[in-house]
């Protein structure tokens, strides 16, 4: 029954009792479901002035090691030889420590800032003034796939939304004809745990990242186009299908408000017809200028493909594409010719070898083309894994590394970044973060901040807890802020 509650000037009138309140609001859960979808809309707003617009993301699935490329240990080139662990007390997670192995590569110091860099990354040193990193990542985990899903979303377990989802969730898209948050895998497939780590989680479906296939530039997204089979049908007799499908897909949620997975699969649908326009046109990078191409090495049958990716992430960046996602590397299988990621037990040269040609040729075409375009300065391009490797030597050889949840290195770039600099450190050895350990919360609060967003604000309420990306975690890292 209604109750009319008298105030000066008006009159607001109540449902007493729950069912009533139902029944009242607009068709039951769908009025609750709809007052939910209106409060969102309302979402796009930054908190405070962005320094960026958009996020590169570049993931190194497998655990690159960080004493092999960014992070110099003179210590560790003194101790070559000696017993990690003469004590034999510890144990890695998958052998016991071997003999102290230094860096596979010679660190030189590069640019006006002297930061060090292996030789592993050439051409990413040209770059290393525009780069901040942190050398004293830590991870609660040594397994892929819980390392990767932390590294995403925030924890170790599988549900979570990832960071690409709740960006786009508080900031909204810019691009009306392309999806907000693109994930682009390696070619060679999907990384340790799938596609679990670029999904909404319980955040809306639509903010999940849409996967383009790097390895079919005339029709990156699955079934975009229809089967040649059909190919005589021309756009108006597809045009009227889609309105017929639209129309069926309007009814059948009209008792079905509250799925939001129905609802991001009718508004993908509605997408799509957009997608079959725009998504060939940001692929076809044939548009770009030969010396474009040349620099991201396209033509290279090793290093074109994640060259490919690189471009495609500028050109989808550059269309209003809020995150997009870049995997160096696949799932962690046993090696053929090279493992098929940056998990290099057996052999660290082998693998990183070449896995870092392929990083560095690619990383840095993508900052410097978007540095020479003007992009860098709106653009937050951040480069990580999901843990790093021991300096113990591993295997009987002794040319492997173990995985290091304790310590690893993340590179940052553009988008209100201060370049040049270094933050945190690791013990002498690179064992253990032991100045200012960061975790994935302080990263992600660090990249919100920079796109206007509190971290501690960007909320959604789920079983009964205000659920964020940071969990009850993360600082602003602001010693690597422009």
């Amino acid at each position: 029954m209604w109750t009319d509650l008298r105030l000066p000037g008006k009159t607001v009138s109540f449902v007493s009792g729950r069912r009533e309140f139902l029944q009242h609001a607009a068709g039951g859960l769908g009025g609750v479901a709809l007052h939910s979808l209106l409060a969102e809309s309302a979402r796009g707003e930054p908190h405070h002035p962005a320094r960026a617009k958009r996020v590169i993301q570049i993931f190194c699935p497998g655990g690159m090691s960080h004493v092999d490329t960014f992070d110099y240990k003179p210590e560790l080139e003194k101790r070559a030889g000696q017993p990690f662990d003469p004590e034999g007390k510890l144990q890695f997670f998958a052998s016991k420590p071997g003999n102290c192995q230094p860096s596979h590569w010679p660190f030189r110091q590069q640019g006006e800032s002297g930061l060090w860099m292996s030789e592993l990354f050439p051409r990413l040193a040209t770059c290393v003034d525009d780069l901040a990193f942190i050398y004293s990542m830590r991870s609660k985990t040594a397994l892929h796939g819980p390392g990767c899903f932390m590294m995403n979303t925030g924890f170790t377990l599988p549900g979570f939304p990832c960071m690409g989802a709740w960006v786009t969730y508080g900031l909204g898209s810019e691009a009306d004809d392309l999806p907000a948050f693109v994930v682009l895998p390696d070619p060679r497939g999907l990384p340790p745990g799938g596609i679990i780590n670029w999904g909404a989680g319980f955040l809306p479906a639509r903010h999940q990242g849409t996967t383009f296939d790097t390895n079919n530039a005339a029709q990156p997204i699955a079934d975009l186009f229809p089967p040649q089979e059909f190919a005589e049908h021309g756009p108006q007799a597809e045009t009227a299908g889609l309105n017929f499908l639209k129309e069926l897909n309007q009814w059948h949620q009209e008792s079905r408000r509250s799925n939001s997975e129905l609802e991001a699969r009718i508004q993908a649908y509605e997408m799509a017809a957009r997608l079959q326009l725009s998504a060939p046109e940001v692929t076809d990078v044939q548009q770009e200028s030969l010396a474009t191409r040349t620099l991201y090495q396209l033509d290279h049958a090793e290093i074109g493909p994640f060259g490919y990716q690189c471009l495609l992430a500028r050109r989808l960046a550059e269309r209003g594409v809020r995150f997009v996602q870049i995997y160096c590397g696949a799932e962690n299988t046993t090696a053929k010719k090279i493992r098929p990621n940056w998990d290099s037990h057996e052999d660290v040269v082998r693998d990183h070898g070449y896995w870092g040609q392929v990083l560095d040729a690619g990383a840095a075409a993508l900052l410097q083309d978007l540095k020479a375009r003007g992009m860098l300065e709106e653009t937050l391009v951040i480069c990580t894994t999901e843990f790093g490797r021991q300096p113990g030597a591993q295997g009987t050889a002794g040319k492997g590394r173990d995985h290091n949840a304790s310590a690893f290195t993340t590179w940052l770039a553009g988008g209100g970044i201060r370049g040049g600099v270094g933050y945190g450190a690791t013990d002498e050895l690179g064992f253990e973060a032991v100045e200012s350990p960061t975790y994935c919360y302080d990263l992600h609060a660090t990249a919100l901040h920079l796109l206007g967003l509190d971290h501690e604000r960007l909320s959604y309420y789920h079983n009964g807890i205000e659920r964020r990306l940071t969990d009850v975690h993360g600082h602003i890292i602001s010693d690597i802020l422009a």
